[in-house]
């Protein structure tokens, strides 16, 4: 829906012919890139929002990460993501041209065949682009990402300090509370930098047919050629899936947290 706003009428339209043309198959294209992105993602993002969250406690003289306010945690986070998008960007690539293969063949853009395996998009990125070609759109995605998890943390802390009682830390809300803190985090994220996302989508899948321009070339030839609000086309299905995928991402990091911290004092 990023890529080709023209091509559906909506979420429910998109899903309908998706099944109708591949099945199931078809809505679970690029799983594959999208679970290793995902993976590669959080495990760097949050090792490096715990790092981010020492150093920004010692450049502050705070006694404890615990201490920070959450405008600082929100920061913390986006710079954490400069690091996560150097693993996040090629995993993207190849997951974001899967997904839209079957626009690509329909509109003319590319050869290759609608069910492809993951090896088979990479090899054509290689032979066409090189090693650099899975870093098309590296840019894009720091634009989005950096902002994008300011809002992120900051959205996430926020609620959690909303939800925290007076007496209560933090660290001792229940599962609702956290899960109910990710889904807002999520949803933060997506509102704020959505429209850099469409851009980015495209530049990556369209990138199958050669090199695209760069995030301000085609951020104004959208905006010309189809209007502002193509940029917002596909943010319902994303802000839906955001809410529970970002509520479970946060309650395992923090019951993974608690865990660990409590086995460690326990030693």
């Amino acid at each position: 829906m990023q890529t080709f706003p023209g091509m559906y009428r909506g979420f429910l339209d998109c899903s309908v012919r998706t099944y109708r043309q591949d099945g199931l198959h078809g809505l679970y294209q690029g799983t594959m890139p999208a679970l290793v992105a995902n993976v590669a993602e959080n495990a760097v993002l949050f090792a490096c929002y715990g790092f981010c969250q020492h150093l920004t406690r010692t450049l502050y003289g705070l006694e404890s990460v615990s201490d920070l306010s959450d405008l600082q945690n929100a920061t913390t986070g986006s710079f954490a993501s400069v690091f996560s998008s150097l693993v996040l960007c090629p995993t993207e690539l190849v997951k974001c041209q899967m997904q839209a293969l079957h626009e690509m063949k329909v509109t003319g853009k590319t050869s290759l065949h609608r069910r492809v395996s993951t090896w088979s998009v990479m090899r054509s990125v290689m032979q066409t682009e090189g090693p650099q070609g899975f870093f098309q759109g590296l840019t894009s995605t720091w634009l989005r990402e950096v902002p994008g998890y300011f809002f992120f943390f900051g959205g996430y802390e926020i609620s959690r300090t909303f939800f925290t009682k007076t007496g209560q830390a933090k660290g001792e809300l229940g599962v609702v509370p956290l899960v109910v803190s990710g889904g807002i985090g999520g949803a933060c994220f997506w509102l704020a930098v959505y429209p850099v996302d469409s851009v980015k989508s495209r530049i990556q899948v369209l990138s199958m047919a050669g090199k695209q321009a760069g995030f301000l070339s085609s951020f104004i030839n959208i905006i010309k050629t189809e209007g502002f609000l193509a940029l917002y086309c596909g943010l319902t299905p994303t802000v839906i899936r955001a809410f529970p995928s970002n509520g479970a991402l946060f309650l395992a990091y923090e019951l993974t947290r608690r865990a660990l911290t409590n086995q460690t004092s326990s030693h």
